[in-house]
């Protein structure tokens, strides 16, 4: 386990998930994963978050007036100057999706499309850092993404969060990680394996949750309404699945080596 009670800046800090049905996703990851379902908030349009023994791990909400839910999980970056972040990232080819707002006293946030056209949070902690338990069963362990241009993607990321990724080159392709400060394990990566893409589709970050076993993680799923898109198979960080929600909503599943 690494508790983490503030989250250093540029690394993911918390993921939420957009869902075309509500009460649905609330069953479904509280069954898959062991979470609890908070209460939807109505001063925030119905947003809940997911908890598991008592920490946060996740959000969600589902569509808004005529904005329907994409079924898409999206990762936020911690900002200590949220404005200074988003003009950082205007400059060097996002676009913003959502100006910065402050959520009570909790922090602020704000939502750009980046130069891939991947849909990425920004979160300045106020009283609330973000997910603060990671790399344990049911929990956050990385995010990832493969993009066109990753030489573009890795400049985007290392001017506007700052990120010093550690970079590799394998059979071909490329791959980055961002690095947890203290553990030196990989909490974020971008690569340019985009084979799987369709010509035009956007790509997306992916989120992997932890599991003590993928195996038995992915039987479960699939029993209660999940999708299998790739069935788990051992790489170089550990054994991954890749996954829908029964709203079509993509994810990992991964167990570390070790």
């Amino acid at each position: 386990m690494r508790n983490r009670p503030v989250v250093p800046t540029g690394a993911p800090c918390w993921v939420d998930l957009w869902t075309s049905d509500v009460e649905g996703s609330r069953h479904f990851y509280s069954e898959l994963f062991g979470w609890q379902a908070g209460e939807p908030s109505s001063d925030h349009g119905g947003y809940f978050m997911f908890t598991r023994a008592g920490h946060p791990v996740a959000g969600a909400m589902g569509g808004m007036g005529d904005a329907p839910a994409d079924d898409i999980w999206k990762p936020f970056f911690a900002s200590e100057d949220i404005e200074r972040t988003l003009k950082l990232a205007a400059e060097r080819g996002a676009t913003v999706r959502q100006p910065a707002m402050a959520i009570d006293d909790l922090g602020h946030q704000a939502v750009i499309a980046d130069p891939a056209g991947a849909i990425t949070g920004i979160w300045q902690p106020g009283t609330f850092p973000g997910f603060t338990v990671i790399h344990e069963h049911a929990t956050p362990s990385f995010i990832a993404i493969d993009v066109r241009d990753y030489h573009a993607e890795i400049a985007f990321y290392r001017q506007v969060f700052g990120w010093d990724p550690l970079e590799e080159e394998v059979d071909g392709h490329h791959y980055a990680g961002y690095m947890d400060p203290d553990s030196r394990r990989p909490i974020a990566g971008i690569g340019d394996e985009v084979e799987s893409l369709a010509p035009g589709e956007s790509p997306q970050w992916s989120v992997f949750w932890q599991s003590d076993d993928v195996d038995v993680s992915v039987a479960k799923l699939s029993a209660i309404g999940g999708t299998v898109i790739i069935e788990p198979a051992d790489g170089g960080l550990g054994r991954v699945a890749t996954v829908a929600d029964p709203s079509g909503a993509r994810f990992r599943i991964f167990q570390p080596k070790g």
